[in-house]
C-alpha cells in the first residue's frame, strides 16, 4: 500500500513497523509475536502481585489522579505541562472515574486541575489522529465519545463540585452548568472560543447557559467567545463563590470537607428531586449538539480554522 500521509499518524506506524520486517518469514515473525506478548503477559502478572491494592487502582489513570479521602472523591486533571488539555484517552479515563465514583462509599464528588490551569479544554491532537475510515469515521467516532463523556455528568447521582483553580477553556467550561457547585480561584478565567475555531457549543451549555446566565449573556460568551473573569461568572450565575487565590484551596476543602458530613442519602435523593425533570431534556439537547458538532468538524470553516490555529501555535 502506498505510506499513509503525515497526520495518519496510527497507519504511518504500522506501515513503518511492517517495512521494517524486511524479508522475516512469516513463521519467525508469528514466535516472536507470541513470545513478546508472553513476556507481556508474565510481566504484567509478577507487578500486579507487588502492588498493593491501594495503588492498583490509581495506576489505571495516566492523565488523572483520583483520591478518597474524608468521604469526598477528587478527580484531579493531570496534564499541567499541556494545561490540561484533554486528549482522547483522558475522556475514557474520566468517564471511568466518574462511574467508580458514582458507586464508591464517598459522599461528594471534586473535579479540579493540577497546576496553573484548571483545563485548556480538547487537545487539538485529538483532530489529527485519523483511522482507517477516513475524516468522516473521526467526526462520526468523536460525535460518539462526546455525548457518552457529556451524559456521564448529566447522570451522576451524588453532589458534583468543581474546584476551578485556574483558566478554565472549551469543553471544561460548557459542562460546569452539569456540575451543583462551581467554586473558583480569582485567577480563574472562562472561555468557549466556538466560533473562532468553526464550532458549535457542547456540553448541554446551548441549554443551561441561557437558563443560568439568559440569553444575552450566554450570547456573548457562546457565539461571540467573550471569556469571563471568576468574578463575572460568579455574578451571572455560572460560578457558585469566588476566593482569592492564596487562600482558595485552604477555603474550599474546608467547605467541602463540612459537607461531606451531610447524610449522604439525603444528599443524593435531594439531587435526584432536582434534576431529573431537567434529565430527558439534556440528554436530548446533548444528542443534538454532538450531532451538529459532527457536521461542523467536516466543514471547511473548521478545517481551515483549526489549521489556521495550529499552523500560528507552532510559529509561536
Amino acid at each position: 500500500m502506498p505510506k499513509p500521509g503525515v497526520f495518519d499518524f496510527i497507519n504511518k506506524a504500522k506501515w513503518d513497523a511492517w517495512n521494517a520486517l524486511g524479508s522475516l518469514p512469516k513463521e519467525t515473525a508469528r514466535q516472536n509475536y507470541v513470545d513478546l506478548v508472553s513476556s507481556l503477559t508474565s510481566s504484567s502478572e509478577s507487578s500486579t502481585q507487588v502492588k498493593p491494592g491501594a495503588d492498583r487502582g490509581q495506576q489505571e489513570y495516566e492523565n488523572l489522579v483520583v483520591t478518597s479521602e474524608d468521604g469526598i472523591t477528587k478527580i484531579m486533571f493531570n496534564r499541567p505541562t499541556r494545561k490540561n488539555a484533554i486528549s482522547t484517552q483522558m475522556y475514557q479515563e474520566i468517564m471511568l472515574a466518574l462511574k467508580a465514583a458514582s458507586k464508591d462509599d464517598s459522599t461528594i464528588t471534586v473535579v479540579t486541575g493540577n497546576g496553573d490551569y484548571y483545563c485548556s479544554g480538547n487537545d487539538l491532537a485529538n483532530f489529527t489522529d485519523i483511522p482507517p475510515g477516513g475524516v468522516e469515521e473521526k467526526a462520526k467516532q468523536s460525535a460518539i465519545m462526546l455525548r457518552d463523556f457529556v451524559g456521564t455528568f448529566i447522570d451522576f447521582p451524588k453532589p458534583l463540585v468543581a474546584v476551578v483553580n485556574g483558566p478554565a477553556v472549551g469543553i471544561s467550561v460548557t459542562i460546569l452548568g452539569l456540575f451543583d457547585a462551581v467554586y473558583a480561584s480569582d485567577r480563574a478565567t472562562f472561555h468557549t472560543p466556538f466560533s473562532h475555531l468553526g464550532l458549535s457549543p457542547e456540553g448541554c451549555a446551548s441549554y443551561t447557559f441561557p437558563k443560568i446566565m439568559g440569553p444575552a449573556k450566554a450570547t456573548e460568551m457562546l457565539i461571540f467567545g467573550k471569556k469571563l473573569t471568576a468574578g463575572e461568572a460568579c455574578a451571572q450565575g455560572l460560578v457558585t463563590e469566588v476566593f482569592p487565590d492564596s487562600t482558595f484551596q485552604k477555603e474550599v476543602w474546608t467547605r467541602l470537607k463540612a459537607y461531606s458530613k451531610l447524610p449522604p442519602n439525603s444528599m443524593r435523593i435531594s439531587k435526584q428531586v432536582i434534576r431529573n425533570m431537567e434529565k430527558e431534556k439534556l440528554h436530548a439537547v446533548n444528542a443534538e449538539e454532538s450531532s451538529v458538532l459532527q457536521e461542523r468538524w467536516l466543514s471547511d470553516e473548521c478545517i481551515n480554522a483549526t489549521m489556521n490555529f495550529l499552523s500560528k501555535k507552532a510559529k509561536l
